[in-house]
């Protein structure tokens, strides 16, 4: 007998994978690829979305066809602020831009001179001021500066609706990428900002659908909608614990998502670039970003050139309350826990702005700073009235995302340990 799965497409910036989940929600088989860039019409690297829509095509096929499983349910996860552009053939009509290619200093401020200045703005919509990173502002800057090109445009799909497009054929947008920092929603009023009707873009924005699955797929099994990364990292969380809690996601961003807030974003929080994500049920999550794995990764750079130690020394430090008091550190143990403590003492304050008023009792770290003693120890000894815990989940987007459509396919009840925990 053929083993029921569920498939995960989970599509990063840099590795484009496929999961099969038993019933269990272990993953029984994974594919795991990179894909060459390509460049836009003024020689921005991007993603190349024809070689990534033959990825997904491909793998989808090949994974059909393997014994031994049964296939139930397909969804898909995908990073955030990446619009893909479909013709009247349903096929790409521009490349897949680049959210860090800079945006046109005149054209933002023509945008938010028009629309009562950034921060009254960036109030109603929670989202700061980030240029492609506002995904929708790449839509303002075709229809302004390549009008030709935005009149070819039949439907905008954010990244994750588009992977779930290539199965089902069916366009259709979705809440948890509408709502990440587009400057498409008005969180004030729950509907699209009124500069999406006023420019015309409401008309490439194929219709909100509300169920994490769609009604109808060119596929026969449960076809979900698909997710925004971010958001759907955090559907185990939410599905393992029932008391509010922070969740701390670090990697390359490290990301304080808080669920359970219920104020709205102030001015303040917004320029400390504290945002509103929503989940898959419309729910605002309150989060607060720093870039602080590419900045642990360069001070790491400079101190291995420094003391000509090995890439990975760092792996191997252990925590040394004595270590953070030296001034003047004179080995690559004792600088190695003064840049942790620097980033950590910024870590604490990002999630300070995340929590805001929310009683939580439970911290969880995931990603790669979970790993790091002395990093996971300074954030003990800073939030002593909480429990803070390394938190582990296999896969969490990819796992998110076939929980989040769970109940059109799987009849056996959620397993109790989703989450590996470790409190420190």
């Amino acid at each position: 007998m053929n083993l029921p799965v569920c498939a995960v497409f989970d599509v990063g910036k840099t590795n484009k994978k496929l999961f099969l989940f038993d019933e269990n929600y272990q993953i029984v088989f994974e594919k795991n690829d990179t894909l060459p860039e390509t460049t836009d019409e003024d020689g921005f690297p991007c993603e190349d979305v024809a070689l990534l829509s033959d990825w997904v095509i491909g793998a989808w096929q090949m994974v059909n066809v393997l014994p031994g499983f049964d296939i139930k349910a397909v969804n898909f996860s995908g990073y955030g602020a990446s619009l893909v552009n479909l013709g009247a053939d349903l096929k790409p009509a521009t490349p897949l831009y680049n959210y860090l290619k800079p945006y046109p200093e005149d054209l933002q401020k023509q945008f938010y001179d028009a629309w009562r200045g950034e921060e009254t703005f960036a109030t109603v919509t929670a989202s700061p001021v980030l240029g492609h990173l506002n995904s929708a502002m790449l839509l303002y800057r075709l229809s302004h500066q390549k009008p030709d090109l935005f009149a070819q445009i039949k439907y905008s799909l954010h990244l994750p609706q588009y992977l779930s497009f290539l199965i089902s054929g069916q366009c259709h947008s979705d809440i948890t990428s509408i709502g990440c920092h587009t400057n498409l929603w008005d969180f004030q009023k729950n509907q699209y900002h009124q500069w999406v009707t006023a420019e015309g873009i409401d008309k490439i924005l194929a219709p909100v659908h509300q169920s994490p699955v769609l009604a109808e797929s060119s596929w026969e099994g449960v076809t979900g909608l698909g997710l925004h990364d971010s958001s759907s990292a955090l559907i185990p969380y939410l599905a393992s614990f029932d008391e509010p809690f922070l969740l701390l996601s670090t990697g390359t961003w490290s990301i304080t998502l808080n669920p359970f807030s219920q104020d709205p974003l102030t001015i303040g929080e917004l320029r400390q670039d504290c945002l509103n994500y929503l989940t898959y049920e419309g729910q605002p999550v309150k989060a607060s970003r720093l870039f602080l794995g590419k900045e642990h990764e360069e001070g790491v750079h400079a101190l291995t050139e420094q003391f000509g130690v090995a890439a990975d020394a760092f792996k191997k430090v252990r925590f040394e309350a004595q270590y953070l008091d030296e001034s003047a550190p004179e080995s690559f143990e004792k600088a190695y826990h003064q840049l942790v403590k620097s980033l950590a003492d910024r870590q604490i304050q990002a999630i300070q702005l995340a929590k805001g008023n929310t009683v939580v009792k439970k911290v969880f770290v995931d990603g790669g700073f979970s790993k790091n003693d002395i990093y996971m120890k300074l954030l003990a000894k800073a939030f002593a009235d909480c429990e803070v815990y390394a938190a582990t989940v296999a896969q969490a987007s990819a796992l998110g995302a076939a929980l989040a459509i769970r109940e059109a396919w799987n009849p056996r009840p959620l397993p109790a340990r989703l989450v590996e925990l470790t409190q420190f």
